[in-house]
């Protein structure tokens, strides 16, 4: 499994457990990831790292002083391994 951050602007908009589906965006020399539909957005993910999978599984909502990050798996191996 890999998992990915997601910054989230909003609270409740994706619950633990929740199936996801995101949509890739390219970069000069980045990709980024949006959970579908605009509800959550990855940093700026290199191009040797790029996601494989576009389902998922949130994991984890929290919130913290710099705002909501929901964490997501995708059933894929982690890159490097």
């Amino acid at each position: 499994m890999r998992s990915m951050i997601f910054k989230m602007e909003r609270p409740g908009l994706v619950e633990e457990g929740q199936k996801i589906t995101v949509t890739e965006g390219v970069l000069p020399s980045n990709y980024y990831y949006t959970i579908d539909p605009s509800l959550a957005m990855s940093p700026n993910i290199p191009f040797r790292d790029r996601l494989i999978s576009r389902e998922g599984v949130v994991t984890k909502v929290e919130e913290n002083e710099r705002g909501y990050y929901v964490t997501a798996a995708f059933d894929e191996e982690e890159v490097g391994q």
